[in-house]
């Protein structure tokens, strides 16, 4: 899979995204990320991206041809239009089905970084496919998202990690939060480890970590618990 990142700052999102499990799986070209300078197809000579806003207010929007321009750059190269992605406050809330769903659905993906008060609506109409957030609050840009969504969906690519059983097992992959985990020592400042996960009874413990993962499901996100229906059983 490759994801391509249209940013004002490419280097902070791509030196990120080439850290640990991440930049190990793009060494091994299971992925691969690349970040655009939004900036690089303005045709201003002080490479304005941004302007005061039609009908008034606070702040500037984000010009629409620079983000044009890049947009098309990527798609030519790819020589097909790419799935593209607006990270916005506006957008559907991103979740572990949407990370699947883009995984299982596209090769490659366009994912777009708003700034300052927001982006020409026109683009936005021009390219996008889908507008997502990562929660309902507002961020000074969309880097952080953007990089939230790349990894959340680069993570279940096959052989970024070592075993499906690494995401599997994991909160919301199945509608629930994960069990709590621990490891060495056995105590730790008068806290001891379960008993049941020292026993060795691999059955008893899968079904310990099933009654800890409701448990936990439906004192944090009872909104989650009255959706798993027959997964309570």
């Amino acid at each position: 899979m490759r994801i391509d990142i249209m940013t004002l700052f490419p280097d902070v999102v791509g030196d990120m995204l080439c850290e640990s499990v991440l930049g190990r799986g793009q060494e091994r070209g299971f992925i691969r990320v690349e970040c655009h300078q939004i900036r690089d197809y303005s045709t201003n000579k002080q490479k304005q991206v941004d302007d005061y806003p039609y009908g008034g207010g606070r702040g500037c929007v984000m010009l629409a041809q620079p983000l044009y321009d890049c947009w098309k750059h990527i798609c030519d190269e790819a020589g097909l239009r790419v799935h593209t992605i607006f990270m916005s406050p506006c957008g559907k809330v991103f979740d572990q089905e949407d990370a699947r769903r883009l995984q299982r659905g596209y090769d490659r993906l366009i994912i777009v970084c708003g700034r300052y008060e927001g982006v020409d609506e026109r683009f936005i109409e021009e390219c996008a496919d889908e507008e997502l957030s990562i929660g309902d609050f507002v961020l000074t840009g969309g880097e952080i998202p953007a990089m939230a969504v790349a990894d959340a969906v680069c993570r279940l690519v096959p052989g970024v990690l070592p075993d499906e059983e690494c995401f599997v097992d994991e909160s919301h992959w199945d509608g629930l939060l994960e069990y709590p985990q621990y490891t060495r020592p056995e105590v730790w400042r008068g806290r001891n480890v379960p008993e049941i996960l020292l026993s060795g009874h691999h059955e008893n413990i899968k079904k310990w970590r099933r009654a800890e993962s409701l448990e936990r499901t439906r004192d944090r996100r009872p909104d989650m618990f009255n959706k798993i229906g027959d997964k309570k059983e």
